[in-house]
């Protein structure tokens, strides 16, 4: 019977310690996704930005041909 009872007591240690860990990660998850919420990453640069890209018109087989080198 104390057998029994001690498993059942590490069982509901491990239970309350799994919805403990679960609730902190939960928490920092929202807390980040909060903090990132208003974050705008698509406004225009501000200051002296410049551009660093000149798109030019490219043929299909220069394209392919960059697109096998770099594998992008």
């Amino acid at each position: 019977m104390k057998l029994i009872w001690s498993y059942g007591k590490d069982t509901i240690k491990l239970v309350i310690l799994f919805l403990l860990c679960t609730t902190i990660f939960y928490l920092g998850l929202t807390a980040m996704q909060s903090e990132y919420q208003n974050y705008h990453r698509y406004d225009p640069p501000e200051g002296k930005a410049i551009k660093v890209m000149n798109q030019e018109e490219q043929s299909f087989v220069d394209r392919f041909a960059i697109f096998l080198r770099l594998g992008e």
